[in-house]
């Protein structure tokens, strides 16, 4: 049968496709203002030997970076389906950080931590929908001192710390903070840094920012901001992104900061559906994967050692298992436990033939992938894995997701499924 993909080209004002992909809520037209997500607070318990990637994001928000800030709203989903194929499976930290921004506070150099290290990947997206742009002065040394003094980094030299800091101004702009001694100190630490300049590699401010990668053992991007992607909508993204939904209700939020993140998850649906050409999809690909930990879940809470249905205060549970047994809690978790299972292997399953559409249908709208932001970032954060000792399927990583040749059953349920 043949099958036409659903082609949408959009300006990729700063390209900032990949990220990013993080706490103080922002206002922003999804999320109301002063409003707080927060997680379970007990200590997450993870296996001795699981390494973790610390990822931290610092976003120019001035006023020239809207465009820089949508990107990243549509893409943290892909750079977090791309780690979550790495082996051995980590542990998966984001910091978001902003900065060049009229409305922060001078006192700290326009820098604010929206978030701390945090497995919550709804509250990073939360508050990438928060932020908004205003002016600026972009102290490039003050935000990267404030990722290497203010956030809790692991401490095991196994695991991979690194950060991504983007913008289009000069980056010796901080009367305080020489970027250049701030790299070197970073390095040191065994944080390595991807800069991302929004401009020409040939323009007057890109050594700079070529100079913080190499001083870090990081990787430097010159993004065009009139690159325009394509987009490809396949038949399966409405499918999967039914099926975040159905996932949504395998969820026992425990007390009011559970049910607080339990609205949120919903919400980030909504935010991430309407943001782009198979956003849904890309997200609930996020939630059928491992890398998605949803620390006020009770479901979650068990199987981290966090919590014990044996000692567990009744007054934290959903009304309806407050008059349970504890063989009744129990078998209710199970049956939340196996529910969930067997919708993420649906959305596996599903997201299998999306990739393979969207393999086949760039055979035919070739661009140049080098361009795309989240392209460039994501192979650099891949060789970087690989040097600590991640390995990564047999993959090619394209816009819109991690992608693999289609095989000729894969082909043949795309046709069907057309």
């Amino acid at each position: 049968m043949n099958r036409t993909p659903v082609i949408v080209t959009g300006l990729l004002t700063t390209s900032l496709l990949a990220f990013t992909p993080l706490a103080t809520a922002q206002e922003s037209a999804t999320t109301p203002p002063n409003t707080t997500v927060t997680t379970v607070t007990n200590e997450v318990q993870v296996p001795a030997d699981q390494p973790t990637i610390d990822l931290v994001i610092c976003l120019d928000t001035s006023n020239s970076m809207d465009g820089l800030i949508n990107a990243a709203r549509t893409k943290i989903w892909q750079i977090v389906n791309d780690l979550a194929l790495a082996e051995p499976t980590p542990r998966l930290r984001i910091a978001l950080l902003d900065y060049g921004n009229d409305s922060l506070d001078p006192e700290t150099g326009w820098v604010r931590i929206d978030s701390p290290f945090t497995e919550d990947l709804d509250l990073i997206s939360q508050q990438l929908f928060g932020l908004t742009t205003d002016g600026g002065t972009e102290y490039v040394g003050r935000v990267l001192q404030r990722s290497l003094e203010n956030l809790d980094w692991t401490e095991s030299d196994k695991n991979l710390k690194l950060i991504v800091v983007s913008g289009n101004e000069s980056a010796n702009q901080d009367p305080d903070y020489n970027f250049q001694e701030v790299c070197r100190a970073l390095i040191a630490k065994g944080i390595m840094v991807n800069s991302i300049y929004c401009g020409g590699v040939a323009d007057d401010d890109a050594p700079g920012w070529t100079q913080i990668a190499k001083l870090t053992d990081g990787q430097f991007a010159s993004i065009d901001p009139n690159y325009e992607s394509v987009a490809i909508a396949t038949p399966f993204d409405e499918q999967m992104t039914d099926l975040s939904g159905q996932l949504n209700t395998t969820y026992i939020p425990l007390g009011v900061e559970g049910q607080a993140s339990w609205a949120n998850q919903a919400q980030q649906d909504e935010n991430a559906y309407g943001a782009s050409i198979g956003g849904g999809a890309s997200r609930a690909r996020t939630k059928g994967s491992s890398l998605y930990y949803c620390g006020w879940d009770l479901c979650d809470a068990i199987d981290r050692k966090e919590v014990d249905l044996e000692t567990i205060d009744v007054a934290t549970l959903p009304e309806e298992m407050r008059t349970m047994t504890k063989p009744e809690r129990l078998a209710y978790v199970e049956t939340k436990r196996t529910e969930r299972k067997k919708i993420q292997d649906q959305i596996q399953d599903l997201d299998v033939k999306r990739e393979a559409f969207i393999t086949e249908a760039r055979k035919d709208h070739a661009e140049n992938e080098d361009q795309a932001f989240d392209v460039a970032v994501r192979k650099a954060i891949r060789t970087q894995a690989e040097n600590k000792g991640f390995s990564f399927p047999n993959q090619t990583v394209v816009n819109d997701e991690t992608s693999v040749e289609a095989t000729e059953e894969t082909k043949e349920s795309t046709d069907t499924s057309s």
